[in-house]
C-alpha cells in the first residue's frame, strides 16, 4: 500500500463529507465490471430465485380471488394469517389485518417452496436469461393484471366494512 503525500491528505480532510462518500460510491460499478475471481457455472440457483418470487406473487393472488368469492377460503385465509401480529386486532382504531396476513402467509410459502423445488430442479443446470426473465415476467405480469378490477368485476373496489 502507498502512502499518499501530505498535501493530497489535507486535501482529502477538506472535502465535505458528502462529496467524499459520493467519490467512494463513483467507483462502484468498476468494481462490478472487474468480476469475481470465482464466477458460478450454473445460472439454475438465480433462476430459481427469480422465478419463484413471481411464482409467490401469482400464487397470493389466485388466493386473494378464492377469497373474495368464498367465505369459507376466507376464513381459513384469516387462521393462516394468525400468527402475524395486528392479523387479529380487536382496537377499531389501529384495524385488522383478517384475511390479507394469510394471502401474505400463502405468497411467503409459495415463494419459499417454489423456491426450494426449482433450486433443486436446477441447481446443476444452466438456464437462458432469457427463458428465466420469461417466466418471471409471465409470473409478475399475470399478478398485476389479477389486480385489475376491469378484468374480474367480482372484486370489490372498495373494502368490506
Amino acid at each position: 500500500m502507498t502512502k499518499q503525500p501530505l498535501n493530497q491528505r489535507n486535501e482529502k480532510l477538506n472535502i465535505p463529507i458528502y462529496s467524499q462518500i459520493w467519490d467512494t460510491l463513483k467507483q462502484f460499478p468498476k468494481v462490478l465490471a472487474e468480476g469475481s475471481p470465482n464466477p458460478p457455472k450454473v445460472s439454475g440457483p438465480a433462476a430459481a430465485a427469480l422465478v419463484s418470487a413471481g411464482f409467490g406473487c401469482f400464487l397470493m393472488m389466485v388466493f386473494h380471488h378464492f377469497s373474495e368469492t368464498t367465505k369459507s377460503v376466507d376464513e381459513m385465509l384469516s387462521q393462516i394469517g394468525g400468527w402475524m401480529p395486528g392479523s387479529n386486532n380487536v382496537d377499531k382504531m389501529y384495524g385488522s389485518l383478517g384475511s390479507y396476513a394469510g394471502k401474505q402467509t400463502i405468497l411467503l410459502i409459495g415463494w419459499l417452496g417454489s423456491w426450494l423445488v426449482l433450486h433443486l430442479m436446477w441447481r446443476k443446470k444452466n438456464i437462458k436469461p432469457r427463458t428465466m426473465f420469461f417466466w418471471m415476467f409471465v409470473f409478475f405480469v399475470a399478478a398485476t393484471v389479477m389486480n385489475w378490477h376491469p378484468l374480474f368485476p367480482y372484486l370489490p373496489i372498495m373494502p368490506k366494512n
